[in-house]
């Protein structure tokens, strides 16, 4: 058989070895069907064993002599198909970010379980009333009992539900049948979608834009209209409302028949920003996260490729969701480092977000109160286009910021885990009957050791990273592998009160109940929102005054609005801070802004108290005072200093292997091409390591890193590519696996 048409088809199998494209021949039946970007069925190896691909090229020449090339057996026809710009975002991914074009493609594509299509049919009656009639009288005669209790039924209605016919009316099939075959009837099938979102009353109530938010968006859509896609970052105080900024904005690109991708950072966002959207947008909003079953994200994915929704709110995944026409994609709570996947390919949503946009005509916005340091500064540098937003937006006035110094309430004897500033504001707001918030920082917790009397903290001496605390008794660091011995008293003060450093939430609560039985307490952690809804029972109950304490982690303090808290309490904002991590400080900053911004956002003034060891430290002082600026200052003259992002960037390699003596040579063979690689192209990149990793060990494979830092983005792409060229062929990897992560968010 003659083929007119070949295509590059990428097998569904995830193994660096297969990470390449196989040719097969398009038969005469597939040729409309067979696009880049289809799913396809195709024979593979010597025993022709059936399995799934991916059409990623489409060619009219064969690659290979022509009766060595397979046929395709199947496109599948039901299967969302990636777009083209789809395919070329997949492929752009696996060559930014490293990973293979199955791990890519498993990333973009909306829905890779087969699921049951859900559908509602009905039976219409299509003969004329008189015509029913007399066949009614006929059928009555002859006693065809189950025909005339439909034939009754159509009189009555002219429209039945299939599924009542079928079981109340007791109708059998042959029945049906017989009604179709004589056309008195049709049955009409209509597929029905899962929907993720209870249905509300939409208010469509239009908020008023303030002047800054009106200067905004008007820069925005003036640029839209003229043609201009660049990429904003809106940096407002919190409650200042970018929420309704990006509304405005939103409603300008859907009315131009565009589509709208609204990211946000975590799934217990999800039940307070949905109802704004819901309450502006009606049903033509929908959200995608992973709580959902696989039924409901496979509908909102099709409703999606259909057009029959405008806008879609989810965390990192709904970026690719499969609009058509994308018109404009919004980051908020840029700053999250919950918008970079951990998985392969590592990449980071703004950088992929920018991508996209750019394959679709599209722009983006992110949004923060608190910019990640990467966005800041390509907004002061002119790459982003920089707004900002200075006042609330229902004029509340900011919070008053009380900061708290452990180390005085250890010399006053008070060893509760409550200051007695905190303890008598928790009683004031309990009288009021209003609301509180108390705020454990674990982010980023990995035992760090303090001194509970004078706040030193064992740090690296070549990293200026705090030493995480290990069981065998030893302070390791992450970057570097410097270890030494867990001291018996401070080195700073000679005080016994050195140890690690942590308190879990459910300690907290118990804590509280046997401090202020009176009040109703809830918590808000992993484990109390594991279950599907649990983050939105939790939230309803609290926003309904069902709880006067409200105790979790930062969770909690994220772009939520409560009327009636007036007090945030943030228990210890150390255990961020010294989290074995150069973004330990910026975190900090963020998470205690964020926290403080939840107290005071509606008439009642707010309160907040900064419970902390360390209270002099910029991160606290500069959020205590609301002030971005000094923060962004000081902080980026350590990241100059000690070459960190952004003054740099890092390139991070995982080897691990189940083998201890094989993993060790990897690494050292990794850093001697590295070295090769320098010497040969005259560049003086920085190397650390190798060492091992925080978890050295775990299910007994051992794990080994590098850092590479230069200020060259590219140059560490191209030194990705090719050490992934030396360890292809490399017998020192042939029982090792690696990964690549740039710009790391988390330690290794």
């Amino acid at each position: 058989m003659s083929y007119q048409k070949f295509a590059d088809i990428i097998i569904d199998i995830s193994h660096e070895d297969l990470d390449k494209t196989y040719q097969y021949a398009i038969p005469k039946q597939y040729l409309s069907l067979a696009v880049i970007g289809a799913l396809v069925v195709v024979p593979f190896g010597n025993g022709n064993r059936t399995i799934n691909g991916y059409i990623v090229g489409l060619s009219h020449k064969p690659k290979i002599s022509i009766e060595k090339i397979k046929p395709i057996y199947q496109v599948v026809k039901d299967a969302p198909v990636i777009e083209s710009h789809l395919i070329y975002l997949a492929y752009w991914m696996k060559e930014t970010f490293g990973g293979t074009m199955n791990d890519a493609l498993k990333t973009v594509i909306p829905v890779k379980k087969a699921v049951k299509i859900k559908e509602k049919r009905r039976i219409v009656l299509i003969k004329p009333y008189d015509e029913l009639y007399e066949i009614y009288q006929e059928q009555s005669k002859k006693n065809n009992v189950a025909r005339v209790r439909l034939l009754e039924a159509l009189l009555k209605n002219n429209i039945l539900d299939y599924n009542e016919a079928i079981d109340k009316l007791k109708i059998s099939r042959p029945v049906l049948k017989w009604f179709e075959e004589n056309q008195l009837i049709k049955i009409e099938s209509k597929q029905l979608y899962r929907n993720p979102i209870e249905q509300k009353n939409v208010s469509k109530e239009l908020v008023i834009l303030n002047e800054e938010q009106r200067y905004i968006a008007d820069c925005i859509i003036k640029d839209y209209n003229e043609g201009y896609r660049y990429t904003y970052l809106i940096h407002g105080v919190t409650g200042s409302g970018k929420t309704e900024v990006y509304m405005e904005i939103i409603s300008q690109v859907i009315a131009r028949g565009r589509q709208v991708i609204v990211l946000i950072p975590e799934i217990a966002l999800t039940y307070q920003t949905v109802n704004r959207f819901y309450d502006r947008f009606g049903d033509r909003v929908s959200i995608l996260n992973s709580r959902m079953s696989d039924g409901e994200r496979y509908d909102q994915s099709l409703r999606a490729k259909n057009g029959e929704i405008d806008i879609i709110i989810g965390p990192r995944s709904a970026l690719f969701t499969p609009f058509k026409n994308l018109g404009l994609i919004i980051i908020d709570e840029e700053h999250e480092g919950s918008y970079k996947s951990e998985i392969t390919p590592k990449y980071h949503a703004t950088m992929v977000a920018r991508k996209r946009a750019e394959l679709n005509n599209a722009f983006v916005i992110l949004g923060s109160a608190t910019p990640s340091l990467e966005s800041y500064q390509k907004g002061i540098s002119g790459e982003y286009k920089l707004f900002s937003l200075t006042k609330r937006a229902k004029e509340a006035a900011l919070p008053k910021i009380w900061i708290v110094d452990l180390r005085e309430e250890l010399k006053e004897k008070n060893r509760s885990i409550f200051s007695r500033k905190l303890k008598e504001l928790i009683m004031d707001r309990l009288e009021k009957k209003e609301q509180i918030m108390l705020f454990i920082n674990r982010r980023g917790f990995s035992g760090f050791v303090s001194c509970r009397s004078c706040g030193h903290v064992m740090k690296c001496n070549h990293c200026d990273i705090s030493l995480t605390y290990h069981i065998q008794g030893k302070l390791l660091c992450h970057y570097c592998g410097y270890e030494e011995a867990m001291p018996k008293i401070c080195p700073a003060c000679g005080s016994k009160y050195i140890a690690s450093f942590g308190t879990g939430t459910q300690k907290v609560e118990e804590m509280v109940r046997r401090e202020f039985p009176e009040a109703r307490v809830l918590r808000m952690d992993t484990d109390t929102t594991k279950n599907k809804g649990g983050h939105q029972k939790i939230l309803e109950a609290f926003a309904e005054h069902k709880a006067d304490i409200l105790v979790g982690t930062q969770m909690i303090v994220k772009g939520h609005d409560f009327p009636l808290v007036s007090l945030v309490g943030i228990i210890a904002a150390d255990l961020s801070l010294y989290a074995g991590d150069f973004r330990a400080a910026e975190r900090t900053f963020q998470l205690l802004s964020q926290a403080a911004g939840r107290a005071g956002r509606d008439a009642i003034p707010g309160e907040v108290v900064i419970q902390t060891y360390n209270p002099d430290h910029y991160s606290i002082t500069t959020a205590a005072e609301g002030n971005y600026q000094e923060f962004y200052e000081q902080e980026m003259l350590y990241r100059q200093l000690m070459q960190y992002p952004p003054a740099a960037n890092i390139l991070l390699l995982l080897v691990s292997s189940k083998d201890e003596e094989k993993v060790d040579k990897a690494i050292v063979y990794a850093g001697e091409v590295l070295k090769e690689y320098s010497n040969q192209n005259q560049h003086s990149f920085k190397v650390i390591g190798p060492a091992p990793a925080t978890i050295a060990k775990a299910k007994d494979i051992y794990r080994r890193v590098i850092y590479i830092k230069d200020e060259d983005y590219n140059l560490l792409v191209a030194l990705k590519n090719y050490l992934e060229l030396c360890f292809s062929s490399s017998k020192h990897f042939q029982d090792c696996t690696y990964q690549f992560d740039f710009n790391p968010m988390s330690v290794y």
